[in-house]
């Protein structure tokens, strides 16, 4: 398919303008080239590749969105889509560097603050963290958020703790949010890594998204300037902009995994023979990887969709809710369906498919689970709120 993606079965990729696809097929051929040929080992070991953040840097895919003129939606989530497609923990180490933190930089921050911090993280300079789920709070964290934010002078003393914060334990600035004691209401700041008061601990025995150097994070008296208090951020509102964004970023990310089993999946069948012939030759063997592709097709146009909604400013949270409940939820069925084509050896790191089963459960539960992206859009379509 002229190097395009084997499972873009409609070829949604045609919609990309020449020099959008050429970002995006050089893009490939780095993914395909440094980060799929070493996914494997830096997942059983449970390490970050540093080596592989000046190949990304040179890429110029992180100052990409911020750009005057900005690419379109569609190429942003094709991006994604191949980031997940060659390793989902990288997608989610830029997802969180690129998208999170910058996304609160941009969207919150003051001039000043956009061009004091934005152009070193564009270049991949300066790495970035997202500090908002808690230990006691992760659907509820909008209204159980318990670390907190006290002004004393020109500056705020920060406490509390987070978990689950990708890019924590190495990250040079980490965007946390906070609630502040005065008015209730919360706020984001920017923390530095080496900052007195901010302590990460990596999460160990993870079982999805090895690779991504999660942190349990303490903030004790942590004191953070006036000046690093994201002057745009002055409710939940503001953080719950960055987070739609996002969460349209994941639906992609999760169509990436199921083309990624596709293809793992169609290769092996092509290849592995039994009672004298490949397995592609038996029916059974055809209804999987027809089911597969199905999937992956149906969620794929409804990603397409939603990009065009974001491009002409007509989508809304519930758009990003449907598609990232719909895909991931696929995600998990074209993952299973991979393995079970696999048969035994889907278990083993050796043929790839394991690491992609593992890691669709992490994608399928985080940025909104699938009930909270449900109630989202049961509310928009009945006009009455079933949240608690």
């Amino acid at each position: 398919m002229d190097g395009m993606l084997t499972g873009d079965f409609y070829r949604f990729e045609d919609l990309l303008p020449g020099d959008e696809r050429e970002i995006l097929a050089r893009t490939r051929e780095f993914l395909r080239a440094e980060v799929a040929p070493v996914a494997n080992h830096h997942w059983n070991r449970a390490e970050f590749p540093h080596h592989l953040i000046g190949g990304f840097a040179e890429l110029g895919l992180a100052a990409l969105p911020y750009r005057d003129p900005a690419p379109s939606s569609l190429l942003s989530g094709f991006l994604a889509l191949e980031m997940a497609h060659a390793d989902p923990s990288m997608a989610t180490f830029f997802g969180v560097h690129a998208g999170l933190a910058m996304g609160s930089i941009a969207a919150c921050g003051s001039p000043e603050q956009q061009e004091r911090w934005l152009p070193a993280m564009g270049q991949m300079e300066q790495i970035g963290a997202f500090a908002l789920t808690e230990p006691e709070g992760g659907s509820d964290v909008s209204q159980g958020m318990r670390t907190t934010a006290r002004r004393d002078g020109d500056t705020w003393v920060l406490n509390g703790a987070k978990r689950w914060i990708g890019n924590g334990t190495f990250a040079d600035l980490i965007v946390v949010w906070a609630r502040d004691e005065a008015d209730n209401k919360v706020k984001g700041f920017v923390v530095r890594g080496d900052n007195p008061g901010y302590a990460a601990t990596k999460i160990e025995n993870k079982i999805a998204l090895r690779t991504v150097q999660n942190a349990d994070i303490r903030l004790t008296d942590c004191r953070v300037p006036e000046a690093d208090r994201l002057q745009n951020a002055t409710s939940f509102r503001d953080t719950a902009v960055v987070l739609r964004r996002t969460r349209s970023g994941v639906a992609w990310q999760s169509v990436g995994v199921m083309l990624a089993a596709y293809d793992i999946a169609l290769d092996y069948a092509r290849k592995r023979e039994q009672f004298g012939k490949p397995i592609a030759g038996f029916q059974l063997v055809q209804d999987l990887l027809v089911r597969m592709l199905g999937n992956a097709t149906a969620s794929l146009g409804m990603c397409v969709r939603l990009a065009q909604l974001q491009d002409d400013g007509t989508y809304r949270d519930e758009h990003s809710a449907l598609a990232k409940a719909w895909c991931t939820s696929r995600m998990r069925e074209v993952a299973g369906w991979a393995r079970e084509l696999l048969a035994g050896n889907g278990i083993v790191l050796d043929y790839d498919i394991g690491r992609f089963v593992a890691d669709s459960e992490a994608l399928y539960s985080y940025e909104g689970t699938r009930e909270i992206n449900t109630l989202v859009v049961g509310r928009a379509i009945t006009g009455h709120s079933a949240f608690v």
